[in-house]
């Protein structure tokens, strides 16, 4: 059988480095003809730009770039407005990873940074410097779960000439689409909620001009963030159960936050889904009434009293990642904030007591018997 004859209904995973040319007229079209064919995969490959298109079209936007982190895809979206000496500005509810890219090593670029309590989020005049080119923000932070209100936060920028970086990972293009609130880009650790099964590491940035996602593929190429195949291909083959996963992570978690709210063991619990939540109701207009899988409860501030819960659970195992389809907690202060000052985890309530559930899509009933087991 001839390849022109075999038409897959799946794309296949094309797991090369280079690709081959008949000749020097084929190599100059590469090069006139930018899409036409592929030659290295450091520059693209079929199926990192497949997954790029999967998202873009998900966040509505002008193109993406496939990266090989989530971390990776914050680099790019910082590179794509920033060279030395400009400034950044930052949320304090931000992701610790986020945080130490920026403390640790923009730095050494001649960028600066500064962080914007979520308090003063709407109001940037005491913030904006000079040489400010954008603020990353989260649409749901972690590990608190503060919500965002997208277009305020986007008028404000642009009123100072900035521009608005979102990481959408917890919220996902299903609940909220930042680029159709005023955001200029849209990052995802794909890692999460895009892929869905724990089981592959990427990223992922959207653009939402032709001209940034040219760029977006340049710092691609450039600095050699692309995606591998195998990694591209099973996101997305995750993402395509992405609307269905996200609807039952959400009811899960809302379950769940329920228990925790009404279990006497439990201090508080840091939901957008519950009435009690400070942004419950921009969480509900601006998410369409889905509120992510991911929440966070307060525990006393006693180690053994943490450590007991953990010990006692069986259906969250103590697993420093979040949104596979099977349920999981994590500690913020000894995992994913601790390049944060204690300064900076104090401010933010980030203590030994806090602890963050990634709610998988088990049958709820065993999620809720397991966390009464374990809070006993």
């Amino acid at each position: 059988m001839t390849p022109t004859a075999i038409h897959p209904k799946i794309t296949p995973i094309y797991q090369t480095s280079v690709f081959k040319f008949d000749d020097l007229d084929a190599v100059q079209q590469y090069f006139d003809e930018p899409g036409s064919r592929y030659l290295y995969s450091r520059n693209g490959n079929p199926n990192s730009d497949e997954l790029a298109a999967a998202v873009n079209q998900w966040e509505g936007g002008a193109g993406a770039l496939a990266t090989g982190s989530g971390m990776a895809a914050i680099f790019a979206a910082l590179m794509t407005y920033c060279q030395a000496g400009d400034h950044v500005l930052c949320a304090a509810d931000i992701y610790g990873g986020s945080a130490a890219l920026l403390n640790l090593e923009l730095s050494r670029l001649g960028i600066s940074v500064s962080y914007v309590p979520f308090e003063e989020l709407y109001d940037l005049n005491s913030h904006v410097q000079p040489g400010t080119k954008l603020l990353l923000c989260e649409t749901m932070s972690n590990p608190l779960l503060r919500v965002v209100n997208l277009r305020a936060i986007a008028e404000e920028c642009h009123r100072h000439g900035v521009k608005l970086v979102v990481d959408n990972t917890f919220a996902t293009p299903v609940i909220t689409k930042p680029l159709a609130h005023g955001a200029n880009l849209v990052l995802h650790s794909v890692t999460k909620y895009l892929a869905g099964h724990s089981d592959v590491t990427a990223g992922a940035v959207v653009a939402g001009t032709p001209e940034d996602a040219a760029r977006l593929r340049q710092i691609g190429t450039v600095f050699g963030l692309t995606l591998s195949p195998m990694e591209s291909w099973l996101s997305v083959r995750g993402m395509k159960t992405l609307r269905l996963r996200v609807a039952a992570h959400s009811y899960n978690a809302q379950q769940v936050a329920e228990f925790l709210e009404a279990h006497p063991a439990v201090e508080a619990v840091y939901y957008p889904g519950l009435p009690t939540h400070p942004q419950h109701v921009l969480a509900t207009g601006q998410g369409h009434g889905l509120f992510s899988g991911m929440l966070s409860f307060r525990l006393p501030d006693d180690a053994a009293v943490v450590n007991r819960f953990m010990q006692r659970s069986q259906r969250f195992p103590f697993a420093p990642s979040l949104a596979g389809v099977d349920s999981s907690c994590s500690h913020p202060l000894y995992t994913s904030h601790r390049a944060l000052t204690d300064e900076q985890r104090a401010d933010l309530g980030i203590t030994v007591g806090l602890v963050r559930l990634s709610v998988g899509i088990e049958p709820v009933e065993e999620l809720l018997a397991d966390l009464a087991h374990a809070l006993s």
